[in-house]
């Protein structure tokens, strides 16, 4: 079905390419459905029902917030749905929210039980839970940081490899620069001096993250200024602002596809090494890294901080690369075409 939606033939040998990958397909549905969890998490981790009856009328607190008046509560700032007599509901999967502890248990952390099927963390907190939730946050960090240090690095390699001269002379310099400073030790300073929050890390993260993928457009654009559709744009008088984004660019995407998957891979293992070491998203954020850090503390006790965040990075991680070399290999031009 999505042959059909292709027009052009050589993008429709790259996705034939890369549907001949299986192991690229498959990791691709899984992240699909991650996405989808993640999005949905209300729906799928909660206190509060997903749709419930009471007296007569129907409300989906998962999705809308209620305040207790509503239900005729007074001197209460949050709705308890667990203790109303509603008529009926219908509960998320996991009945926690990533942010309440598990009072009825004696210590944290605690074994995985049926109340709390992945146990809970040092805060008694349900580790499924925050896994489901924190996914959403690493997802979210990984394509900004991907968006915007790609946005920068291509404006600037468009630029150096284009314009060329003393324009790249400088860049070249510049790139250099930023590539020989410690990225994670300079991160790790800054966030000690500002703090953490997700812009921050963001900002900081896509500073020290755009020379790669502008190195690569600089030396697409070297190959391709000389080509004769540009030298026909040059005659005609088009600007080269047009030149460099409507018609070199998108003849140079190659890179930037290539490597989209590897880069926010890469970035969700950094905030989790963030997260880790004290300096990611501040609490009580949701967080893969924390996680790890507790099953540090509690390696002894609470293997199950260990094991089912390591699970979710191991498969996350996994299904990223396997998707990026499936790509790699679909633009790869010396692979053949069925």
């Amino acid at each position: 079905m999505v042959e059909t939606f292709i027009k052009n033939d050589l993008t429709l040998k790259r996705y034939r390419r890369f549907k001949a990958m299986k192991r690229s397909v498959i990791s691709l549905w899984i992240l699909l459905f991650l996405l989808i969890l993640s999005v949905t998490a209300e729906l799928w981790a909660n206190n509060k029902p997903i749709v419930m009856g009471y007296q007569g009328s129907i409300y989906f607190p998962a999705l809308k917030y209620y305040h207790p008046s509503t239900f005729g509560i007074t001197g209460e700032a949050r709705t308890n749905y667990r203790e109303m007599d509603m008529s009926w509901a219908i509960w998320p999967l996991i009945e926690w929210d990533p942010y309440e502890s598990n009072m009825e248990v004696d210590t944290y952390p605690s074994a995985p039980t049926r109340v709390n099927l992945f146990g809970t963390d040092d805060r008694g907190r349900d580790v499924a839970s925050r896994l489901i939730y924190g996914f959403r946050y690493s997802i979210g960090f990984g394509v900004l940081v991907w968006f915007f240090s790609y946005f920068t690095g291509v404006v600037i390699g468009s630029i150096m490899g284009f314009v060329g001269g003393w324009v790249d002379l400088i860049g070249q310099r510049l790139v250099e620069i930023f590539e020989s400073m410690p990225a994670l030790l300079v991160i790790i300073t800054l966030v000690s001096i500002f703090g953490a929050s997700m812009p921050l890390l963001v900002g900081f993260s896509v500073v020290f993250g755009w020379m790669m993928i502008s190195i690569y457009i600089r030396a697409e654009f070297l190959k391709l200024r000389k080509r004769e559709f540009v030298e026909a744009a040059r005659a005609q008088g088009v600007s080269w602002g047009r030149i460099i984004f409507r018609h070199i660019l998108p003849n140079a995407l190659g890179p930037i596809i290539t490597f989209s998957p590897f880069t926010i891979a890469a970035s969700i293992y950094s905030l989790a090494s963030l997260d880790y070491l004290g300096l990611g998203l501040p609490a009580p954020t949701p967080s893969w890294g924390e996680l790890f850090q507790q099953a540090n503390n509690y390696f002894t006790i609470a293997w199950w901080l260990a094991v089912y965040p390591g699970l979710a990075m191991i498969i996350t991680l996994t299904v990223l690369n396997l998707i990026g070399e499936g790509v790699r290999d679909a633009f790869d031009p010396r692979k053949s075409v069925t």
